[in-house]
């Protein structure tokens, strides 16, 4: 369908207001990324909270991170079927619901539920990015499709220092309290001004290639997540790894074959839309590498030699200049985007990225020297967070948008898992003796920043090979962010 024939003009509905669409649905896309950090402060109480194992209790982090991968495609394809701000408001009371669920639960059972259900919010940014495509002119949305985009990065930067203050003043049921009620207020803003977008594909939903990449998500994230806890040579594991792979292809070619599949798999292997993903694991795995890393040099005794005994509220706030900085810069990319192209922006800021690490290696022994390599990482990542939709919307049609933002944004939350995974492996064979507790070394930690600097690298040497743009033809998608050539229609 093309642009112009998937936007009929609605004769009679006041036209949107810039400022306040992209207002709100960065504060939603905040909001939801706030659910990464929430539960951190109380991790080491939760088994007496729970009265359950600490191994059972880790599920409280783990069902969001699996509902996230599997509810963020689906919601995608919903948006573009059936209207994206009527998923979107689905996304943010499926928060108010997991988060009141959980406020009320003083078992593991309703809490792994109310974390789930928090989870399966997470299609909001990039059906907020959809939508700004659908209502924002053209010459607005460079700008602020960086902006919602880098709101992942700033929510789960702030959402640590907000979390450890309600945890230590409060009880923890006020955790989820104050997310419902944020969920609540998010819902109201987007009902008072953000309009439903007319860009619709319509069809039937892919139940089945829904249930197919369900499971071979939830299989491969899993054997990720918990590799390290069962092992990564042990049969689960393994298996899990197995099932994943055969259950993909699989599914893969179900979706070549279905007439309205779930993900188009032939959109996707467009050049510029599957290197765009490649990178996006890279720079996934590079931005959750500071957060592995950052807090626990902090809170680690001084008395390691390398560790600053710092509070968890206040590594915190160590952490949270890094989220206004990647806010801050998304004007910057925005214009680097439209003045060069977003291949461009993707690249500096993938070198950016890189150097933070770099100087986060050289700088480990004061409180100011973690202040500034997160803020010149979290810079590096607002570049390269605010160019992913533009490259991604300019080599896809307007009724798939929501779909292949959600798949882009399912692909850094990939690389989030590998980092943790991988740094999970690397901590626990370099450590050092420290009275009878075996705690990670220095150089380990070294070690995995020089990881997340090399996959920043990486991210930075796949993203060479996106093509240039070219002027779009009739009926061909327009690059986001980029001027629209001589008598060119912008869709």
């Amino acid at each position: 369908m093309s642009d112009a024939l998937a936007r009929p003009a609605a004769a009679g509905q006041s036209a949107p207001r810039p400022n306040a669409v992209v207002a709100v649905l960065a504060f939603g896309g905040i909001v939801v990324s706030l659910m990464q950090t929430l539960v951190i402060p109380i991790i080491p109480e939760l088994p007496q909270l729970l009265h359950a194992s600490a191994s059972d209790t880790v599920w409280a982090v783990t069902a969001t991170l699996l509902a996230a991968a599997v509810a963020t495609p689906v919601m995608g394809r919903l948006g573009d079927m059936y209207g994206k701000r009527r998923m979107l408001l689905l996304s943010l009371a499926m928060l108010v619901a997991g988060s009141v669920t959980a406020a009320l639960s003083d078992s593991l059972t309703p809490m792994i539920v109310g974390r789930a259900l928090q989870g399966l919010a997470s299609g909001v940014i990039p059906l907020g990015i959809s939508i700004m495509r659908d209502e924002l002119p053209a010459e607005r949305l460079g700008s602020a499709t960086a902006m919602i985009s880098a709101s992942l990065g700033v929510g789960g930067a702030l959402g640590l220092p907000a979390a450890a203050l309600i945890a230590e003043n409060l009880n923890w049921h006020m955790l989820f309290w104050v997310s419902a009620g944020l969920g609540v207020v998010a819902a109201a803003l987007v009902l008072g001004f953000v309009p439903e977008s007319a860009v619709r594909t319509g069809g039937r939903f892919d139940l089945p290639g829904a249930i197919g990449m369900a499971v071979g998500l939830v299989c491969l994230l899993l054997a990720i997540s918990k590799g390290a806890d069962w092992g990564w040579g042990s049969g689960t594991t393994l298996g899990l790894f197995a099932v994943a792979v055969v259950v993909l292809v699989v599914w893969g070619l179900f979706e070549l074959r279905v007439e309205e599949p779930l993900v188009d798999l032939r959109t996707t292997a467009r050049r510029q839309v599957l290197v765009t993903n490649l990178a996006s694991v890279a720079i996934g795995f590079a931005m959750f590498s500071m957060s592995l890393v950052i807090p626990q040099l902090l809170q680690l005794p001084e008395q390691t030699g390398y560790g600053l005994g710092r509070s968890l509220l206040a590594s915190g706030l160590v952490m949270a200049p890094s989220g206004l900085v990647m806010m801050a810069v998304a004007p910057v990319s925005a214009i680097v985007s439209r003045t060069r192209g977003p291949k461009v922006t993707l690249m500096i800021g993938a070198l950016i990225v890189a150097a933070g690490y770099g100087l986060n290696i050289a700088l480990m022994s004061e409180v100011w020297h973690f202040v500034l390599t997160s803020c010149v990482i979290g810079a590096g990542i607002g570049f390269t967070y605010g160019s992913m939709p533009a490259l991604i919307m300019s080599a896809v049609p307007a009724s798939e948008t929501g779909a292949a933002n959600s798949l882009n944004t399912l692909m850094r939350s990939i690389g989030t898992s590998v980092a943790s995974a991988v740094a999970g492996v690397v901590l626990s064979h370099m450590t050092t003796a420290f009275g009878p507790y075996q705690l990670p070394s220095e150089n380990g930690f070294r070690t995995v920043l020089a990881v997340g600097g090399g996959a920043a690298l990486l991210g930075f040497l796949v993203a060479s090979f996106i093509p240039r743009p070219r002027p779009a033809g009739p009926g061909e998608p327009m690059a986001a962010g980029e001027p629209a050539p001589a008598g060119a229609k912008v869709p």
